[in-house]
């Protein structure tokens, strides 16, 4: 991959990442709050769900943060764009809608498939 493409994809992977670091960082501290003025079962019971949901989101997005991390490491090292896997080229358009990626379509098929290990 050549380096403009490569600067574009970091560019798009440190966006991502701010975009995602800022909003964990809120749902925690949304979590961390505690409204003392509820005093209804069922308010308590939504508020309970509405937590428990954002600390749910919050979790898959410090999983994506995690993939961008090693994302960003593997534009270092110039290994990015190629599948972990199989060592094929990811395809440009895949990269353009999940720059996190790390396998190329037909091996990211297998794993959901479970016929991948990794």
């Amino acid at each position: 991959m050549d380096a403009k493409k490569l600067n574009y994809f970091k560019d798009k992977l440190l966006q991502k990442q701010l975009s995602l670091t800022d909003m964990v960082q809120r749902t925690e501290g949304y979590g961390r709050e505690k409204d003392q003025n509820i005093q209804d079962v069922a308010d308590m019971a939504v508020e309970s769900y509405t937590k428990e949901f954002m600390f749910s989101k919050s979790s898959g997005d410090r999983q994506i943060l995690q993939l961008i991390r090693e994302a960003l490491s593997r534009i270092k090292d110039k290994s990015y764009g190629t599948c972990v896997n199989c060592g094929n080229e990811i395809l440009p358009k895949r990269l353009e809608a999940v720059p996190w990626a790390q396998l190329c379509i037909q091996c990211k098929d297998l794993q959901e498939k479970g016929l991948l290990d990794q």
